[in-house]
């Protein structure tokens, strides 16, 4: 029986990053994973589909290659060569978290976990023990279906199933606005694919700014992105490789017909047959119970990531396994603030943002003032022909910290960075101000969205 320090249960990027922080602080760490290293976001979600973003953006210039000056005849785009190159990014990253496990010492065994007790995992297949004095679980989530949607991965599937079948249909409907239907249909839409969002909420990406949420359904739309929100589906049939699509909205129903439809409605955790119940790890809802440390109801046991459900985002999930990695080795990290956490959607217009939204500070009965400045003046933008939307912050009046900021527009996940490290170090929206920017840049509407919040905007 080999004795650990920590086992982890799940190599995604909470449980890998886990244990690589634990190697570096001394600890003897091993980590099981029946499948790939990486875990579904690199694997099956967030790398791959970038890769195909990428691909989009790509086959969208040359749609437009006349406005560049540049003459394209006989374009041919192929979606199959899109999902290799997606396929191929994903296999250097694995092989780059195995480089990374062989530097550090950690130790990984590809099979089954299973807990005998809180100190005890079990491998099937290889008929291996492994002792530990921790266990951290981190063994994700998987797509959620809805009741009555049976997923056959061929008309009817989950975000997994589409990004990996190389053949695109003529017609798609995305049951779902959040972050994954936003992205998956920006992609298949500049494939050439007549694309649907149905979201039974009122908005696209509900969880965002109303006016990001707005900003962005209003490009889709120019797009031809057909967007149905406040629409909710009570049916679905299938017939002669055509699914067709029920959809209740304003009191009425309609019926939707697509050659293919995309579940993307959120993540149920992967608790099942991990020993759960015999090690006294209790679940609710489908994720894992766990304390402000992380640490589940079994002493000892520990759960990381979209497994206990408190923020499912591979950024959280890895800050998860970086904080209970150095508790586990004695040291005293700050808590983790989720609200302040970043929040990111990688289709074109981007979304980015972190903290409270205007609606929930004035609700919360905050007095504060917002600064918003679009990139359509901007001069990087324009250089670039992509200036669609802008850059909003949510300030205390009287403070004048930054409480959120919301940002939709060309490559703002990269300007995010420098509002949440504002934040972080206790800045102020006076002081981001007054920080010289590069000219020209995209972050000189950071800038200029920080003046107007002090009213002090020298271009708007």
């Amino acid at each position: 029986m080999a004795a650990y320090d920590i086992v982890i249960i799940g190599a995604g990027p909470g449980g890998y990053v886990a244990a690589l922080r634990a190697a570096q602080l001394g600890m003897k760490a091993a980590v099981v994973d029946r499948d790939n290293l990486g875990g579904t976001c690199l694997n099956w979600g967030c790398i791959p589909s970038k890769a195909l973003i990428k691909n989009a953006e790509v086959v969208n210039i040359f749609k437009n290659a006349s406005f560049w000056g540049v003459d394209v005849e006989g374009m041919r785009v192929d979606f199959g060569a899109a999902i290799d190159r997606s396929r191929g990014v994903v296999d250097r990253m694995t092989r780059g978290i195995a480089y990374l496990f062989r530097k550090n010492g950690v130790e990984w065994t590809r099979g089954k976990a299973r807990l005998v007790d809180a100190h005890t995992v079990a491998v099937e297949g290889t008929g291996e023990t492994l002792e530990a004095r921790s266990v951290i679980i981190a063994t994700g989530a998987r797509p959620r279906t809805l009741p009555g949607l049976s997923v056959d991965g061929e008309l009817v599937m989950t975000s997994r199933e589409a990004l990996e079948v190389k053949g695109l249909p003529a017609s798609a409907i995305f049951i779902g606005g959040g972050a994954i239907g936003c992205e998956l249909a920006y992609v298949y839409d500049a494939y050439g694919v007549r694309t649907t969002i149905v979201e039974a909420l009122p908005r696209l990406l509900p969880q965002e700014d109303a006016e990001v949420s707005g900003e962005l359904e209003r490009v889709f739309e120019r797009r031809g992105i057909s967007c149905m929100t406040g629409a909710s589906v009570t049916g679905l049939q299938l017939e002669g490789g055509v699914a067709m699509v029920t959809v209740k909205k304003d009191g009425g129903e309609q019926e939707l017909h697509a050659e293919r439809v995309v579940i993307a409605v959120g993540v149920q955790g992967n608790i099942e047959d991990l020993g759960l119940e015999t090690a006294g790890v209790a679940t609710e809802r489908g994720f894992i119970s766990v304390d402000g440390n992380l640490q589940s109801t079994a002493p000892g046991v520990y759960a990381v990531g979209d497994v206990n459900g408190r923020l499912a985002l591979a950024h959280a999930a890895s800050a998860q396994g970086v904080y209970v990695a150095e508790r586990l080795a004695g040291f005293d990290p700050a808590p983790l603030d989720y609200a302040l956490m970043p929040r990111a959607v990688y289709c074109q217009p981007q979304v980015a943002s972190f903290g409270m939204t205007e609606d929930a500070a004035r609700e919360a009965g905050l007095v504060v003032r917002v600064g918003k400045f679009p990139f359509r003046p901007n001069g990087k933008a324009l250089g670039a022909a992509d200036y669609e939307g802008f850059v909003k912050v949510v300030v205390e009046e009287e403070s004048e910290r930054i409480l959120g900021a919301h940002l939709v527009g060309p490559e703002v996940t990269e300007l995010l960075g420098e509002l949440s490290m504002n934040r972080l170090l206790e800045g102020t929206a006076r002081e981001l101000g007054a920080m010289v920017h590069a000219h020209p840049s995209l972050s000189e509407a950071v800038k200029e969205a920080a003046l107007a919040a002090t009213g002090e905007a020298l271009h708007g």
